[in-house]
């Protein structure tokens, strides 16, 4: 393990539960939001002034696109203006220690259009619902740092998968969370900085969910889309090609 000591935001969401749960990471602070409001700038400053740490994985963030839609004022400010916050204490903090901060930030898939699939962290983003503009904008904070890496992906936990069908006719490279919490892991120990696609190969939304459901039920696009008040990705598919090189180099490494 690298770092001394990692910050995690969010961790009583899922990923953020999954993370702890999985043992990967020692040395987790994982404040409740009581204590550390992204939203906050002044308990933000308080927390990185009585705290040390060298890493930080952000992982907190208003998920939800329904409620991202109906309210997009607080998706602003959670995952935007938070993630902003938490840089601008990140650089200070930075800049009185003479020492870089390794800052990983979950953003998601939802960056790019959504239609023709195959992206890669070099194409075009322009989101397609509110949930993808607030996390473009935290990713634009996030590239002023200098030891950061910024992970767009899609995941799911095989083992609270609520709904009871899934479309044959959308695509995405959606992972386990646990293949997550995984990866999460092998880039922050790594020397990469930058912007990451993590996920699986190309499949229909269907078969990622039968993969932890068998008794799923099929259905199509359309039908999910009568019944949400957002705009859902066709191909939401990202080329991984990067991802899986890393992976390689770290195989390879272990031979060594």
């Amino acid at each position: 393990m690298k770092y001394k000591k990692i910050l995690l935001t969010g961790g009583s969401g899922s990923l953020g539960h999954a993370i702890i749960k999985s043992g990967l990471f020692s040395n987790l602070l994982s404040p409740s939001s009581e204590i550390l409001d992204s939203t906050n700038p002044i308990k933000i400053k308080k927390f990185f002034g009585e705290n040390d740490f060298d890493a930080i994985i952000h992982c907190a963030a208003l998920a939800r696109m329904s409620e991202c839609e109906l309210n997009p004022e607080k998706a602003v400010l959670v995952n935007t203006i938070g993630t902003s916050n938490l840089v601008i204490s990140t650089l200070e903090k930075e800049k009185k220690s003479g020492k870089p901060i390794r800052f990983i930030f979950i953003s998601t898939d939802g960056v790019y259009p959504g239609t023709k699939g195959n992206y890669s962290e070099d194409s075009e983003t322009i989101p397609y619902n509110k949930y993808g503009w607030t996390k473009l904008g935290a990713e634009c904070a996030v590239n002023t740092l200098s030891n950061f890496c910024i992970i767009r992906t899609s995941f799911f936990d095989p083992e609270n998968i609520k709904f009871e069908d899934a479309a044959t006719d959308a695509y995405s490279s959606k992972v386990p969370i646990d293949y997550l919490v995984k990866s999460i892991n092998t880039l922050l120990n790594s020397d990469f900085a930058g912007t990451m696609n993590i996920g699986r190969g190309r499949r229909p939304d269907y078969q990622h969910y039968k993969e932890f459901k068998p008794d799923i039920k099929k259905c199509t696009l359309k039908d999910i889309l009568k019944t949400v008040p957002f705009a859902m990705a066709k191909d939401a598919s990202m080329n991984i090609s990067l991802w899986k090189r890393m992976e390689k180099e770290k195989d390879a490494k272990k031979l060594e």
